[in-house]
């Protein structure tokens, strides 16, 4: 089995613990096709964080359609906002970036989809002045069919352990 290496997951620990410094209200929105195997892993990551943190996050399952979330996540009035979802970071297979709204303006379209993330990122920022941040992962396999390639689910474990211990507020 191919394990998350531990020079990884203390890096992700480290970006993750910084970044929600001083969060009060938490969004984690998890965006994914179902039926797209390692796209899936922002909404598989979202769903395994059911019943593991504060009622002070609010996590969303956008699956493909982020902008249909706009205003349930103005009215939470979140300090944080972090998207998680499947980018083409030419990385290894369940390598991740965390990049803060600010870096995502600074670079292409990383997203496997084709909604504007950068635009979405903009408005949410406008709007809630909350703190935002886009948390990638590396897809191994994106073809049709269900289920994380075992490098991605590696992944997606860790980030789950992290995040539920960050976010118990």
């Amino acid at each position: 089995m191919i394990a998350f290496k531990k020079r990884d997951e203390d890096e992700m620990e480290h970006d993750l613990q910084e970044w929600l410094s001083g969060a009060h209200r938490v969004v984690i929105a998890g965006i994914g096709n179902p039926l797209r195997r390692d796209d899936f892993v922002g909404v598989k990551i979202v769903r395994d964080l059911q019943d593991t943190v504060s009622s002070s996050v609010y996590l969303i399952e956008c699956e493909t359609v982020p902008e249909n979330f706009i205003e349930p996540i103005i009215k939470f009035n979140p300090s944080h906002v972090l998207i998680i979802d499947a980018a083409l970071l030419n990385l290894k297979s369940g390598s991740t970036k965390l990049l803060s709204s600010k870096q995502l303006m600074e670079r292409q379209a990383v997203s496997t989809h084709a909604l504007p993330l950068r635009i979405f990122c903009e408005y949410l920022a406008r709007e809630t002045k909350a703190k935002i941040a886009l948390l990638l992962i590396q897809p191994g396999d994106t073809r049709f069919g269900e289920g994380l390639t075992r490098e991605v689910q590696n992944t997606s474990d860790c980030i789950v352990k992290l995040l539920s211990r960050f976010l118990r507020m």
